[in-house]
């Protein structure tokens, strides 16, 4: 889920706006500052994503 993606067609979603690399970019940005990333599923479709990054050096 946190990979890049190319979308092949507008069958499911009728959009052909953004390229896939919300997530991935996300997941580099967790990963360089250690910070844990969690997802899930809401309700209503679509995900609650969660990074908790450390507090900035003084």
């Amino acid at each position: 889920m946190f990979q890049p993606f190319q979308r092949l067609g507008t069958d499911r979603t009728d959009q052909t706006s953004g390229h896939g690399l919300g997530l991935a970019i996300v997941a580099a940005i967790a990963h360089a500052h250690r910070a844990p990333l969690a997802a899930h599923p809401r309700p209503g479709g679509g995900l609650h994503v969660t990074v908790d990054l450390p507090p900035a050096p003084m």
